[in-house]
């Protein structure tokens, strides 16, 4: 765990695939299965599913890590069982759910991602608001390769971060991007060192817990549906929600404290 954050408690604190902790309003979350890459079997899909549906009241943003030498090799293929369609379907929708918990839940999560993001764990990192790379991360979706096909909401999320073409290469290829090749993809928006990851990680997840909870809802819920609709009506979702945002006793406080000189002003940090 890093340094300051504490064990979390209560229903948390029993999710035996998950380490769980706190620092002030973030809380951090480890996927707990080194020895298996973290891969993600039943248990680990339905933990983290309660964990978001379960944040403590104080958090105002989520990290996500993977605990050993890597994020996230995907689905634990050792527990693909043979499903007749309906029981397959069901369990598609299950990743689908907790997965909608992540980015539709309610504070923004960063991955900070190491080693292996692949397959199902890339879905996972896809699901996130910000992911943050490390020297070490590389990125595959092997499913073509295993005679099976994304069902984490992959489909969805992953041609939005670096477009069809890219995720239709790797899926039909096996190609595997290295750190550089995935920020130049878009499937990361911050580079970093080996072993810096937790600390930027940390760094954005405070900013973040700073920032008013309504205008974070706006950012989390309205702007990828926004993204999706018709210009017209993107637009107008556009106005309700910034009136929303603007006229919340918190964004008042803010707007008086920059026009008083009480806030600073946008600068190019160096």
């Amino acid at each position: 765990m890093i340094a300051d954050f504490v064990p979390a408690e209560g229903l948390l604190a029993t999710l035996d695939l998950l380490q769980v902790s706190l620092r002030g309003p973030v809380l951090h979350l480890r996927l707990n299965r080194p020895a298996k890459r973290n891969a993600i079997n039943d248990t680990l899909i339905q933990q983290l599913h309660t964990a978001f549906l379960n944040l403590p009241e104080q958090t105002k943003a989520v990290l996500i890590s993977g605990e050993g030498d890597h994020f996230c090799a995907g689905l634990d293929l050792s527990e693909l069982v043979q499903r007749e369609i309906h029981a397959a379907v069901l369990h598609s929708r299950m990743w689908h759910a907790a997965f909608e918990a992540v980015q539709f839940g309610h504070v923004p999560v960063i991955a900070v991602l190491h080693g292996a993001v692949v397959g199902g764990g890339l879905e996972l990192a896809a699901s996130c608001h910000i992911r943050v790379a490390e020297d070490s991360a590389y990125f595959g979706l092997p499913e073509g390769q295993r005679g099976i096909f994304v069902g984490g909401g992959g489909s969805v999320r992953i041609p939005r971060l670096m477009g069809v073409a890219r995720m239709t290469d790797m899926m039909l290829t096996g190609r595997v991007f290295d750190a550089d090749e995935g920020e130049r993809a878009g499937l990361v928006q911050y580079r970093v060192a080996s072993g810096e990851g937790l600390a930027k990680g940390l760094a954005l997840a405070e900013k973040i817990a700073s920032n008013s909870p309504m205008t974070a809802f706006a950012v989390m819920h309205a702007l990828p549906r926004i993204v999706e609709q018709a210009p017209a009506e993107g637009l107008f979702t556009e106005s309700l929600m910034a009136a929303a945002a603007a006229n919340t006793p918190e964004a008042q406080d803010r707007l008086r404290a920059f026009l008083e000189g009480r806030a600073g002003k946008v600068v190019k940090s160096s």
